[in-house]
């Protein structure tokens, strides 16, 4: 496993780390039993980050970290949540109280601190609201945080975020189908010395090469009802990309896959070629699918002419569509 310092919290943390969502809802049916099995893979294989968030099965996915350091208790990992997106309505007038939802979080990781809060995707204004940053700068005086940072949806919200000093990490939307925030974000990322956590990083399963135009997703997973953003924001799903596009580009990009290298390996690796980047932190749902994730961290770095077909696909295959809107 490869470890990145992220932010200036003095952590390192594995540069494929763990991403929570699934295992809380929203991408069809959850089996408790196998998302254990999986997160303890994770620890078995060096993985000492997972991200997840107080909306994911409604703090399912937070239980289950919590669960997690109990039956690890001479284990040391980070748990990073997110909150805001619990308000209702979600305004950004609402960020400047998120002081019972973090208590929430606190009871469902049964924690006394949380390690690293996020905002989760607020609305752009709270950017311009500093108001909302010192409030955070309170609780982690007051030991309920030790560290905060945010997730957006757009690169210019991402820029904005690290106007304020004690961000410590950023994460967005970075995959072989959304390689816009590599033009001016990471760089400015990097400078500031400020983590960058690239979620999706599989684009919902679409970089796993496992789906055809036959696949079925049921009524309780968002790659079914929300490919038009008719639940939250489009890009959250297949990042934005039209899901017979999708394939299209997938189709492309299997047939530069370097021999014995599968899909979802080579997509992961892409992420670490840029040095800028702290942590992708793909999901995963069985001991299986983590295995496959954390295996591309031991990739050899790829070499320039692959990288540069890997950029003509999403050129001419994806960046029409998404390039523009994020």
């Amino acid at each position: 496993m490869i470890y990145r310092p992220l932010g200036r919290t003095g952590w390192h943390i594995s540069a494929i780390s763990f991403g929570a969502w699934a295992i809380g809802g929203t991408w069809g049916q959850t089996d408790d039993s196998a998302a254990m099995a999986a997160l303890h893979r994770a620890l078995d294989r060096g993985v000492n980050f997972f991200d997840t968030a107080d909306v994911y099965g409604d703090g399912h996915s937070e239980r289950l970290l919590a669960r997690l350091r109990r039956e690890r208790p001479n284990d040391s990992f980070y748990i990073a949540t997110k909150a805001g997106r619990r308000l209702d309505p979600h305004v950004a007038e609402g960020y400047r109280d998120l002081r019972p939802f973090i208590g929430r979080s606190l009871q469902n990781l049964d924690a006394e601190a949380i390690d690293l809060l996020q905002l989760h995707c607020p609305p752009s204004a709270v950017y311009g609201m500093p108001e909302v940053f010192s409030a955070l700068d309170d609780l982690v005086r007051e030991g309920k945080l030790r560290h905060y940072g945010v997730s957006v949806e757009r690169i210019d919200e991402a820029l904005a975020a690290l106007n304020y000093p004690a961000v410590q990490s950023v994460q967005i939307i970075y995959n072989l189908f959304r390689q816009r925030p590599a033009e001016a974000f990471l760089p400015a990322a990097q400078a500031a010395q400020v983590g960058v956590l690239a979620r999706l990083p599989l684009s919902s399963g679409m970089l796993s090469g496992k789906f055809t135009r036959d696949s079925h997703f049921g009524a309780d997973d968002h790659r079914g009802f929300n490919r038009q953003g008719e639940a939250f924001d489009k890009g959250e799903t297949f990042s934005g990309v039209d899901f017979e596009q999708g394939l299209a580009a997938v189709e492309e990009l299997r047939a530069l896959l370097p021999g014995g290298v599968s899909l979802a390996r080579l997509a992961l690796r892409w992420i670490l070629m840029n040095e800028a980047v702290t942590a992708a932190i793909p999901g995963g749902r069985t001991p299986a699918q983590v295995d496959e994730n954390v295996s591309a961290a031991d990739l050899a770095a790829l070499p320039a002419p692959l990288m540069q077909e890997l950029a003509d696909v999403y050129k001419r295959r994806i960046a029409p569509q998404v390039h523009a809107l994020w």
